[in-house]
């Protein structure tokens, strides 16, 4: 008996060496000082958050994941975030004000910046890395509140480890705000609402997690002379904070039941509307509070309605009564003949192929001239050596060579021809302008370059 409570002992200051968070943790006013100089949005820091809000509307104009994370990388929008849960959790109003200030105002930055770039850049269509800022779901809650966490038990750190730039990617915070930006640029209200909805949740939660942290790392709390001054900021505070924490909340649970809807919707779509000879093409699940719908597009055999009743009647077992099932069945009543159907399936997808051939063919023909390109550039010193010889009697020796160059003031890439050749002795300027054009003319190009000795 002893013995088990020696182990039971022992297993515990295992677990307490392990994961106590006093371990190199930092002086209490180093943190705090660390978080008040994050939270200020002027000078640099706010070039630097309207530069980083310009490349990640880039990125998530052109696609680019790798080019969103770098934005993300160099955004300031965590300290004024950390400050927020910071100041409630030490009791410091003046921390809380100047937290919330900034946010609104690097907020109010980011979507200007954002919005005034969508609209004068030419590309308007929006890519999938733009859509996935629009449907916040449970498990973006969830990352921010976790992110929260690591962000400000690194924060809290003697050494800040490279945990603060990840909780900068993983939270997202910058995306959302650009894809807002996107929403007022296009007139699209309901990327403006969900993109903007995502920034609220994640801040919200990362606030949250920062509070809990603060609190259980038992920092001290900022006492106050007056009794009565104090009691006013608490209430004061109280209130704020329930403004903020009480929306989030439901939204969250908004977020939680729509997921959690979409989720058994799929599965019920998958298990259930399984026929022999017809299958699901295309679905759109809706939800709402009132009457969330599952419309599903089928195509084959006509599917009869005792069958789709028997499918109607498994939704509770998904937790779906209260969902309206559409079944729209991709055959014409007029021509119930199968093989009309399958003749249609057939041509579109022959058209389809014809297409894709018609661009792989495109494909193989602009390879096939980059390849005959660089044969006759390989094969050029070999084939004009004759006449470089009679031509230019002083040359030893050239090769001529096809590099990629790039203008600085405008990024656009180039193609360059470099000639290299080496003489006897030095060539005059007039040598080298009348070698220059003679294989600008040979090699059919004007943009060519010249390099002797």
């Amino acid at each position: 008996m002893a013995s088990g409570r020696r182990i039971d002992l022992a297993f515990y200051r295992f677990l307490k060496d392990r994961f106590n968070l006093d371990t190199d943790r930092a002086d209490d006013e180093a943190t705090l000082d660390y978080i008040r100089k994050g939270v200020e949005f002027k000078g640099a820091n706010l070039w630097i958050l309207i530069f980083a809000v310009l490349i990640c509307s880039i990125g998530l104009n052109v696609n680019s994941t790798a080019v969103v994370i770098g934005a993300m990388l160099i955004s300031p929008l965590m300290g004024p975030i950390l400050g927020i849960g910071t100041g409630v959790a030490i009791n410091d109003p003046e921390l809380l004000k100047r937290s919330t200030k900034n946010l609104v105002v690097a907020t109010l930055f980011s979507v200007v910046a954002s919005t005034v770039y969508f609209w004068v850049t030419p590309i308007s269509v929006a890519q999938s890395e733009l859509l996935a800022r629009t449907n916040p779901t449970v498990w973006d809650v969830l990352i921010a509140f976790f992110g929260g966490l690591a962000g400000i038990v690194a924060g809290s750190r003697k050494e800040k480890s490279n945990a603060i730039p990840g909780v900068a990617i993983a939270t997202a915070l910058m995306p959302p705000l650009c894809t807002a930006g996107y929403g007022l640029a296009t007139g699209n209200g309901y990327y403006f609402i969900g993109a903007f909805y995502l920034f609220f949740i994640n801040s919200v939660c990362i606030s949250i997690a920062t509070f809990v942290i603060v609190r259980l790392l038992r920092f001290p709390k900022k006492e106050f002379v007056d009794v009565a001054q104090e009691k006013r900021v608490k209430t004061w505070m109280t209130v704020l904070v329930l403004i903020t924490l009480l929306p989030s909340v439901w939204l969250a649970y908004q977020t939680v039941k729509r997921s959690i809807f979409e989720q058994n919707a799929n599965l019920f779509i998958e298990k259930e509307l399984r026929f022999e000879k017809a299958r699901v093409i295309a679905k759109n699940i809706i939800y709402n509070n009132k009457q969330p719908v599952i419309e599903v597009t089928l195509f084959g055999e006509h599917v009869s309605e005792e069958l789709l009743e028997d499918a109607r009647s498994e939704m509770a077992n998904y937790n779906l009564s209260h969902a309206s099932l559409n079944i729209i069945q991709g055959y014409d009543p007029a021509h119930t003949d199968t093989e009309v159907n399958n003749k249609a399936l057939l041509e579109e997808l022959l058209r389809k192929n014809e297409r894709q051939l018609r661009v792989r063919e495109e494909q193989l023909k602009e390879l096939e001239n980059e390849l005959t390109t660089f044969k006759q550039i390989t094969n050029a010193p070999v084939m004009l050596a004759p006449e470089v010889k009679v031509l230019f009697p002083d040359m030893v020796s050239f090769s001529i060579s096809r590099s990629l160059t790039v203008r600085l003031d405008s990024l656009r890439p180039d193609t360059t021809y470099v000639a290299w050749a080496q003489y006897r002795k030095s060539p005059s300027r007039a040598e080298l302008r009348r070698l220059r054009e003679w294989l600008a003319t040979r090699m059919g190009t004007g943009n060519l370059q010249v390099i002797a000795h």
